[in-house]
């Protein structure tokens, strides 16, 4: 089983975001029962709320389905994840800080780095919280262009792991 956990500031926008686009491309897969999606926050400050609805609302437009409760972040489940998939800079220097080894860090990644039209950066999807639903239909449109490639290289993990 893979692990893949998405992670922003308070996981109540970009970080349940990208986990239900990932989890729809995980699922037409075929690999739903050999991927776990899930996400979390850099903070606690939103723990045990649902999604923004803001997000909630850009989700279901596009087709998306989700059952979120925030949470945060805790270095202890390093161990059980195969990637941390961070939504900007900060979470990525974040996450890699909070990392048990040098292994767990390499664990961390950007999830715009799987977009092929993201060549030169940056790599950030930005936080919608305080703008408009333009920018969570915005953050939506980033998402989904990193995901076939993340999907890819999930796929690509999973061979290895079997070789």
């Amino acid at each position: 089983m893979d692990r893949v956990c998405f992670v922003c500031t308070g996981n109540i926008c970009r970080s349940p975001m990208a986990e239900s686009v990932f989890r729809a491309h995980v699922e037409r897969a075929g690999l739903h029962a050999l991927v776990e999606v899930d996400s979390a926050g850099t903070g606690g400050w939103h723990e045990g709320d649902g999604a923004d609805p803001r997000t909630i609302s850009v989700l279901e437009a596009a087709g998306y389905t989700q059952d979120h409760r925030a949470r945060q972040f805790h270095p202890s489940w390093f161990s059980r994840l195969d990637l941390v998939i961070a939504l900007d800079a900060g979470h990525l220097r974040d996450l890699r800080a909070l990392a048990p080894t040098a292994r767990d860090a390499a664990k961390v990644r950007l999830l715009r780095s799987y977009d092929p039209a993201a060549t030169a950066g940056p790599y950030d999807v930005p936080d919608p919280y305080y703008g408009p639903i333009g920018g969570f239909e915005d953050c939506l449109d980033l998402i989904e262009a990193a995901g076939p490639g993340l999907l890819d290289a999930v796929r690509e993990a999973m061979k290895e792991h079997t070789a």
